[in-house]
């Protein structure tokens, strides 16, 4: 037996929505009285929220507890340990038998943690990886407390099946929320202390409704909440850009000019292999579209290099597609393959060495036109939220509808929208100087 935790703490790797999941799974917690706390070396109970998507992600894990239950000696203490999200999707069985944790659930189970919670307490493990017909949602509590720019799930799972991703076996099919539900919760978020709403999905703009509307309907929904300042969504993929969800970017005021649009690769063939079921020009079409609706979006991307039977030539197609898109902001990453993937099981793989040369220069080109975007922003004023206080006495950071990150010397708190000129633009981040408070 063990006693029933008080405090805990939730660790979460990886995207936004696994930052989302971990929120909520604090707010189950708390709802059954126990408290938080920052220190996951004190914690009576420690969550480890984990991601499946970076390479070498499962014997993290094992590192991350082993870690855990060695300062825990130290300290003559025995906390309980629960794996949740992908990897205890993926993994299941296979983490209680190999590290006797106390909990292992998957991230379309985690609204039963507090009762899986006190089954172990009891003495055996106990395992829920199901991924139930009824939405987890409407088990989780009302949000209380949030900061000023705050996650909100709408959509999860994926149909797409590329074939480097694990997120079809980890989080199922694509399934949309109701949008009332989703309302609910952003007013909740509002209520709050949100000024902010970032709507989630593995395929965001894949979200429909029950009459087969998309997302621009729940984002013209959203901007009639009162209090509400700014909307953003991520991530999306290409084909599911409707002609609607760009007007939206015209139409509403409180829409981000900004768009997280993964490409991945600039090569047909490679695209082809990764199944991604759209083109190079498609794609740069498709910008095309969007800048012409928004001249002043802000494009973002993802990208893989040394995908299994990439050449020199095909890897310098994705250089020249970012040439010709010109990324404000972007991540990229060495492919790693993932157990169960169609491209693990694919001849061609790149040599590390080579995979490192070519990060290396899509870095290269990614940063230079980050730099560049950012550089134009000089002089520009534009409406920061404010997030968090800098490092500076006084100093406080903010982001810009371009989600630049922006720090100025000012006495405006949390939650307020401050009109900002910007004097610095650095690689990274911009510097300005306040000019007018906007109200409430």
């Amino acid at each position: 037996m063990t006693p029933p935790p008080k405090t805990f703490h939730v660790k979460s790797f990886g995207c936004q929505m696994n930052v989302y999941d971990g929120e909520r799974m604090g707010e189950l917690m708390a709802a059954e009285g126990m408290t938080a706390t920052a220190d996951a070396d004190a914690a009576d109970l420690v969550v480890l929220n984990t991601c499946h998507i970076r390479e070498r992600a499962t014997e993290k894990v094992y590192s991350d507890i082993g870690r855990i239950r060695k300062n825990a000696r130290v300290q003559g203490r025995e906390p309980m340990i629960a794996v949740a999200g992908c990897v205890a999707q993926a993994e299941g069985a296979e983490i209680v038998a190999r590290a006797k944790v106390d909990v292992v659930v998957g991230p379309q189970a985690y609204h039963n943690l507090p009762g899986l919670v006190a089954r172990a307490a009891s003495g055996a493990p106990v395992l829920d990886t199901d991924m139930p017909a009824e939405s987890k949602f409407g088990a989780l509590p009302r949000r209380r407390r949030v900061g000023p720019s705050a996650f909100l799930t709408v959509q999860e799972g994926c149909d797409k099946f590329c074939t480097y991703c694990v997120v079809p076996y980890t989080r199922g099919a694509e399934v949309s929320r109701r949008m009332a539900a989703i309302v609910d919760e952003a007013k909740a978020l509002v209520d709050a202390g949100a000024r902010e709403i970032t709507l989630l999905g593995q395929n965001v703009n894949g979200w429909r409704d029950a009459d087969r509307n998309g997302l621009e309907a729940l984002i013209h929904a959203l901007d009639r909440i009162e209090g509400l300042a700014r909307i953003r969504y991520t991530t999306s993929h290409p084909n599911d850009m409707t002609d609607g969800l760009i007007e939206a970017h015209v139409s509403v005021e409180k829409l981000m000019p900004f768009l997280h649009l993964p490409v991945q690769a600039g090569s047909d063939r490679v695209l082809k292999a990764m199944n991604r079921s759209h083109t190079r020009d498609g794609y740069l079409r498709l910008i095309e579209r969007i800048r012409a609706a928004r001249p002043d979006i802000a494009l973002s991307g993802d990208f893989i290099v040394g995908f299994p039977g990439e050449t020199d030539a095909e890897f310098e197609e994705t250089l020249s597609l970012v040439d010709a898109v010109g990324y404000a902001q972007a991540f990229s990453f060495k492919y790693s393959p993932r157990p169960g993937t169609p491209a693990a099981a694919m001849d061609g793989a790149v040599p590390a060495q080579v995979m490192d040369e070519r990060l290396q220069r899509l870095q290269a080109a990614l940063n230079r036109d980050q730099a560049a975007f950012n550089a134009a922003s000089l002089g520009r004023t534009c409406t920061v939220l404010i997030e968090r206080k800098g490092k500076l006495p006084g100093q406080m950071l903010g982001k810009s509808p371009w989600l630049q990150s922006v720090h100025l010397m000012t006495d405006a708190g949390v939650g307020d929208l401050v009109e900002v000129e910007v004097v610095r633009a650095d690689p990274n981040s911009l510097a300005g100087v306040e000019r007018v408070r906007a109200a409430a």
